[in-house]
């Protein structure tokens, strides 16, 4: 907010190139506008220093088809745990915490982000990931 203040010349071209961006523009391109305006500030679809992180964890021995294959199994992974999670005594409301003792109302941003960032590192559709998501819970 204070950037936005100070520098509203330089905030303008930032969210406007953000605005921009569309499922169809190059991943490369897309990427470099989530950086600058993650760097300024600006909330982003994906995270790209999680994109970078999980680009660079990647094995010569697998082939990125198996990369794919383990992105999507820990998908399900996670959303056969859901109903384990909801039963865990940990998952019950804290008013003092305004939250959940085991963060679990942090789980649905995490899941979010990480798929974005997963299958952006193997250019798929996230959208069509997190339908078949919800379907799997």
């Amino acid at each position: 907010q204070a950037f936005s203040q100070h520098c509203p010349f330089l905030m303008g071209p930032i969210e406007c190139l953000a605005d921009v961006v569309t499922p169809d523009t190059d991943i490369q391109v897309t990427l470099s506008i989530f950086e600058l305006a993650s760097a300024a500030g600006i909330p982003c679809e994906v995270d790209p220093a999680l994109v970078t992180a999980l680009a660079g964890h990647r094995t010569e021995a697998s082939s990125p088809e198996e990369d794919y294959k383990v992105s999507c199994l820990l998908l399900v992974f996670v959303a056969v745990s859901l109903p384990l999670l909801a039963a865990d005594p940990a998952s019950l409301y804290n008013p003092e915490l305004d939250g959940y003792n085991n963060n679990l109302h942090c789980l649905a941003k995490a899941v979010v982000q990480v798929s974005a960032a997963l299958f952006t590192v193997h250019n798929k559709n996230i959208e069509t990931h997190l339908k078949e998501f919800l379907l799997v819970s």
